[in-house]
């Protein structure tokens, strides 16, 4: 490869450039882990998508938190022994930083996305909307506590550590934000029928 300078009487001056190819071994690394991110990301994607759906109950927003939470989870995807387990918390760690920057949101329900989208999925839309609703009418913190431990199946333990609670809290506020869910959803099949 050649650069070239000009002079003042504008002469190009041609250089030559040494251009060093990668080494052949650090390639095969560095394409063999591409091929196993990609093959995670087609395995688990859609399931942490839809677990940052159910954490933050916004289309867009989830789709930015679990993009961050896989590039986190490539950068580190030598250091995690359990490549799902790292991307979820890192996903519940992203949602807990949004929760402490805003303390109000406003979620917006799944009839805000694009028709086309809809009528792909009506089926399971429905269900969902009856979740986000419900989930919305928990707290912040009732919501996480109810996401990571029934939705996503950590341990009591896991969750506890995760949020910087006790597990007493864990289980005392599930327990609360399952019966509110529960109430708002027999109120919903109530109001079906």
């Amino acid at each position: 490869m050649t650069a070239g300078t000009r002079d003042e009487d504008g002469t190009v001056r041609v250089e030559q450039l040494t251009v060093v190819a990668p080494r052949p071994r650090a390639a095969r690394t560095r394409s063999a882990t591409d091929e196993q991110f990609s093959a995670f990301v087609a395995e688990h994607g859609d399931d942490l998508l839809r677990t940052a759906w159910l954490l933050c109950g916004d289309a867009h927003r989830a789709e930015e938190l679990t993009q961050q939470a896989l590039v986190r989870t490539y950068a580190a995807w030598h250091r995690a022994q359990d490549p799902l387990a790292y991307a979820r918390r890192v996903l519940a760690n992203l949602r807990v930083d949004t929760w402490r920057r805003r303390r109000r949101e406003v979620l917006t329900a799944p009839e805000d996305l694009p028709e086309r989208a809809r009528n792909d999925v009506h089926a399971r839309t429905e269900d969902r909307d009856q979740l986000a609703r419900a989930l919305a009418l928990l707290s912040p913190r009732q919501r996480r506590i109810v996401v990571l431990r029934h939705m996503i199946g950590m341990p009591e333990a896991e969750v506890a550590a995760e949020l910087g609670v006790s597990v007493g809290t864990v289980k005392s506020t599930a327990s609360r934000g399952l019966a509110t869910l529960r109430a708002a959803l027999a109120t919903h099949q109530e109001e079906a029928r």
